[in-house]
C-alpha cells in the first residue's frame, strides 16, 4: 500500500504493554471456541460465554492512563494511517446519504482487554464493540494472518481494519438493529442474521478499498492480498482447520466464496447501496 501521504488518525488508544489488562483468561476449551469465532466482530462476551462484565468506573479511570494518538512504532503508524484513510473515505461516502460519520476509536492491546462488550481476548481476533464504538486489535493477529491463515501482505492487514470499521458503519446506519431483533429467535436464525451482518461488513471493507484505490493508495498486488484474506477466514475454511469438518448451519460469517463475493462487490462498485445483504435472495 502507498500510505505515505495519508494522515494518521489520532483516534487510536495504545493499551499495549499491559495498559487496560486484567487478570484471568480463557481455558483451553474457551480458546478453541474463540478460534472458531475469528472475525465475529461483535460482543466477544457472547462468543466465549465466559466474558466478564466491564465496570464503568474502572474503565473511566483507565481511559485517563491510555496514550491516545498515532503510535510511534512502524506497525502502529500503519494502523493509524489505514484508520485515517477509512475516516476520510467514509466521511465522504456517508455525506452523500446525509449521514454524518462519527469516527470510531481503534484500541491496540496485548493479550486481553476490557471493552463495553465484556472481556476481549487475543484468541478471538479483532472485534468491534457497538457499546463504546471502538475497534479492538491485538497486533499479534497480523502474524497469525500470515502464518496460520497464509494471508500475508499489508493490504490483508488493512482489510482486517476495514472490516471492523464496516461494523461501525452498520452501527451508524442502523443495521445493528437486525442483530437485536434476532436475539430472541432460534440459534439458526441468529446465525443466518450474523452471516448477513458479516458479509455486509466485508462489502463495506470493499467499498473502502475501492476509494482507497481511487486515491492511489493501493499497489498492483493489493487486491489479490485482500481477496486471499477473505478466502482464508471463511467459516468453511476455519471449521475444516479447527474441527476437521464443515457444518454450514453453524456458520456465523459466511463461506470463503461468499466473503470473497461480497468483498469484491464493494471493491468493484464503491457504493454502500450495493452491500444490502439483508435484501439479497442469494448470498
Amino acid at each position: 500500500m502507498q500510505l505515505g501521504d495519508q494522515r494518521p488518525s489520532s483516534n487510536v488508544e495504545d493499551r499495549r504493554g499491559g495498559i487496560g489488562m486484567v487478570g484471568g483468561g480463557l481455558g483451553v476449551g474457551g480458546i478453541v471456541i474463540a478460534l472458531i469465532a475469528y472475525f465475529l466482530g461483535v460482543d466477544p462476551g457472547v462468543v466465549t460465554e465466559v466474558a466478564q462484565q466491564v465496570a464503568p468506573e474502572r474503565m473511566g479511570q483507565n481511559a485517563q492512563e491510555v496514550p491516545r494518538g498515532a503510535p510511534a512504532d512502524e506497525t502502529g503508524q500503519f494502523v493509524a494511517r489505514v484508520l485515517g484513510s477509512t475516516e476520510d473515505v467514509w466521511s465522504g461516502v456517508l455525506r452523500q446519504s446525509r449521514i454524518q460519520y462519527r469516527a470510531p476509536t481503534l484500541v491496540l492491546y496485548d493479550g486481553q482487554v476490557r471493552s463495553a462488550c465484556g472481556m476481549g481476548q487475543a484468541a478471538m481476533g479483532p472485534f468491534y464493540c457497538p457499546g463504546d464504538e471502538k475497534l479492538y486489535i491485538d497486533l499479534a493477529f497480523f502474524r497469525d494472518l500470515q502464518t496460520r491463515f497464509r494471508a500475508p501482505g499489508d493490504f490483508a492487514q488493512a482489510y482486517v481494519i476495514a472490516h471492523e470499521v464496516g461494523h461501525h458503519v452498520q452501527k451508524l446506519t442502523g443495521a445493528f438493529q437486525k442483530m437485536e431483533e434476532a436475539r430472541g429467535r432460534s440459534q439458526a436464525e441468529q446465525n443466518r442474521t450474523s452471516v448477513r451482518m458479516e458479509l455486509q461488513a466485508d462489502c463495506y471493507a470493499g467499498v473502502w478499498g475501492h476509494h482507497a484505490g481511487s486515491l492511489n493508495q493501493l499497489d498492483s498486488g493489493d487486491i489479490a492480498e485482500g481477496l486471499n484474506a477473505a478466502t482464508a477466514i471463511g467459516d468453511d475454511r476455519l471449521q475444516k482447520q479447527t474441527q476437521g469438518r464443515v457444518v454450514p448451519e453453524s456458520f456465523t460469517h459466511g463461506s470463503s466464496e461468499q466473503r470473497v463475493r461480497w468483498f469484491k462487490r464493494g471493491l468493484d462498485s464503491g457504493r454502500p447501496q450495493d452491500c444490502d445483504t439483508f435484501s439479497a435472495a442469494s448470498l
